[in-house]
């Protein structure tokens, strides 16, 4: 099977693959950066970019603000040509302010979930005109149900007249917050997802002969090999988003003890757990997770303003405690956040050694 180049507007990929964007701290320049330099797509995650600046608990917007066009000049340093984006969460305080810090930084694209980006377009084409930008910024909702696609694709159409630069669609196997209720992950097994794919699919299909041009589909979630890859392409899919695979790289921006935990893990350890904010999530079962279980509630730093749907006095523990402890390799207080085939991973590999797995013929 001949893989092609992905061209997504006036941009174009060498290769189909999107790196998936980890936060907090786990996709950053660096990895990106490799990414975009093989041929692939470098997406940085913006939740919490910051956490590494001095003033972080003082005052996280403006960290982590200054951490986007830091982190956009690393991977753009390591990868001059490269397709280079940020992953922004819906959900995510501040959701505007970031979108725009990430167009002003000169970002190729923007995938954003947790939530719908109901009025990304109109955030988008404030900013360009703004900042005058010489190329408008991609924009890629994610989605996993048909009814969500069929929401986004609606509105957009509805409201600003444009479609999506590329769909990512989102199965059940995805690492970190997923967008599936508890019986939802329980029905979605391998043949009832990829009919739900199929009508994706569909959807999408009935907005590109409205508009007469692709909307170019990547599928994530439990893309782990070959097989994978090759099963994607032959649902319909134009490209893959991959994450979990990326981790174990020498180039991910994680500490080796977070890649190493991966490395140790057991498929008995990777389960569905309650994020703070009542989504569920999967990630590695580990002592942190064992003594929320026990304890039910663990003491937290002041807020960080992290999400719209946080209470501070309520929530079980701080998820930003514990997703900035699993990217300093604190593992053991951490939240461990991975995809359903986090426990194959045996070694450190290189970005090359992975995108070389996972494409069944080169370009």
């Amino acid at each position: 099977m001949k893989i092609e180049p992905l061209k997504l507007g006036e941009i174009t990929a060498k290769l189909p693959v999107i790196q998936g964007g980890m936060g907090v701290g786990i996709s950053l320049g660096g990895l990106a950066g490799a990414v975009a330099k093989e041929g692939g797509i470098g997406i940085i995650s913006a939740a919490q970019i910051g956490y590494r600046e001095p003033d972080f608990d003082r005052d996280p917007k403006a960290a982590n603000l200054r951490a986007i066009t830091t982190e956009y000049e690393k991977a753009r340093k390591i990868s001059p040509d490269g397709v280079i984006g940020f992953n922004l969460m819906v959900a995510m305080k501040f959701y505007e302010d970031y979108v725009r810090e990430v167009i002003k930084a000169g970002a190729d694209l923007i995938i954003s979930g947790a939530g719908l980006p109901m009025d990304l377009p109109r955030i988008a084409k404030k900013a360009e005109t703004e900042y005058k930008r010489d190329r408008k910024v991609l924009l890629a909702p994610i989605v996993s149900t048909e009814k969500s696609a069929r929401v986004i694709l609606r509105y957009w159409d509805r409201k600003y007249q444009r479609i999506p630069d590329l769909l990512v669609i989102e199965g059940p196997l995805a690492g970190g917050h997923l967008g599936f209720t508890k019986d939802q992950l329980e029905h979605f097994g391998k043949d009832s997802y990829e009919e739900e794919i199929r009508n994706i699919l569909e959807a999408v299909r009935e907005f590109e002969e409205k508009y007469g041009r692709k909307i170019p589909v990547a599928l994530a979630g439990g893309i782990e090999g070959k097989e994978q890859v090759k099963r994607a392409f032959e649902l319909g899919a134009d490209a893959v988003q991959v994450a979990t695979r990326f981790v174990t790289t020498e180039e991910c921006d994680a500490d080796i003890r977070y890649k190493e935990a991966y490395i140790k893990a057991e498929k008995g350890d990777i389960i569905i757990v309650k994020s703070p904010v009542g989504m569920p999530g999967r990630a590695i079962r580990n002592a942190f997770m064992e003594r929320v279980i026990k304890e039910g509630k663990i003491p937290h730093s002041p807020c960080h303003q992290c999400l719209h749907s946080c209470n501070p006095k309520e929530i079980p523990y701080c998820i930003t405690d514990a997703l900035i402890n699993a990217a300093k390799g604190e593992t053991e207080q951490a939240l461990l956040f991975c995809g359903a085939y986090a426990y194959k991973a045996k070694r450190i590999e290189t970005v090359k050694e992975v995108i070389a797995s996972l494409l069944p013929e080169p370009v």
